[in-house]
C-alpha cells in the first residue's frame, strides 16, 4: 500500500494544511536539526518530505546543501514552486521523486539524514531492511540519522494505510549494528483535525 499512486492521490485531493500530519513549521525537527548539525555546509537530505516547511526554514536559517525527496511528483511539484519564491537561495535545494526502499542517491552522501513519519509505513520487514541499507550507503561515516516516528501510544493507522509504531528499544533494533542512539524523545503532535498524535523522535550517529 505503500505507493507512488497512493501517495500522488493524497496531495492531489487534499488541501496541503489538511492532511493529518501538517504543522505551519517542524519546530521540533529544526531544534534537533540545528543541535546535532549546526554546520550550515552539511548535507541535509529530508526523506518523504511532502509538502513539509522543513526545507523552507532549513535554508532561512543558512543550510546550503539540502535534498528533498519523496515518493509523490505532486507533493514535490508543489513544494518546488514555494521554494522557488525563496529566489537564489532555492539553488540549494536538489529535488528528488522515488520509493526511499528502491532509491540510490548515486555519489553523494550526506550529514544528516532526516525522517519524519516515512519509517512508520514501511510495514514489511524486507522493506525497512532496504530503507536501512539505504540509510548505509547514503550517510557519511560519523553522521547523523534523525527519525520521528510514532510512539508506543501513537495511531495504529495513518492516511488509511497500517503503521508501526516504536519506541526507542525498537527503533534501534530494527536499525541494528552501526547506529549509536544518542537520544529520544517523546512529543506530542496537534493535528488540524484537533486531536494529539504521539511521536517518537530519535537521533543516532552512524559509525565509522
Amino acid at each position: 500500500m505503500y505507493t507512488k499512486d497512493h501517495w500522488d492521490n493524497v496531495y492531489a485531493t487534499k488541501d496541503f494544511n489538511s492532511v493529518s500530519w501538517y504543522a505551519p513549521h517542524l519546530d521540533k525537527s529544526l531544534q534537533l536539526i540545528e543541535e546535532i548539525c549546526p554546520d550550515r555546509a552539511a548535507a541535509i537530505v529530508d526523506i518523504g518530505a511532502g509538502e513539509s516547511t522543513l526545507v523552507d526554514d532549513l535554508l532561512l536559517r543558512g543550510y546550503g546543501d539540502l535534498s528533498v525527496l519523496d515518493i509523490s511528483a505532486t507533493a514535490i511539484e508543489f513544494t518546488k514552486r514555494r521554494v522557488d519564491q525563496l529566489g537564489d537561495k532555492s539553488a540549494h535545494v536538489n529535488w528528488h521523486v522515488g520509493d526511499i526502499t528502491q532509491y540510490k542517491f548515486g555519489p553523494k552522501q550526506f550529514d544528516l539524514w532526516h525522517d519524519r513519519a516515512v519509517f512508520h509505513f514501511l510495514t514489511d520487514p524486507a522493506a525497512r531492511a532496504a530503507y536501512v541499507n539505504t540509510v548505509r550507503r547514503s550517510v557519511k561515516p560519523g553522521g547523523h540519522v534523525l527519525i520521528a516516528t510514532f510512539g508506543p501510544d501513537g495511531p495504529l493507522q495513518c492516511s488509511g494505510l497500517d503503521v508501526v509504531r516504536y519506541d526507542q528499544k525498537k527503533l534501534q533494533q530494527v536499525l541494528g549494528d552501526g547506529f549509536e542512539l544518542l537520544g529520544s524523545e517523546i512529543t506530542s503532535h496537534l493535528t488540524p483535525m484537533g486531536s494529539n498524535q504521539q511521536f517518537l523522535y530519535c537521533w543516532f550517529r552512524v559509525g565509522r
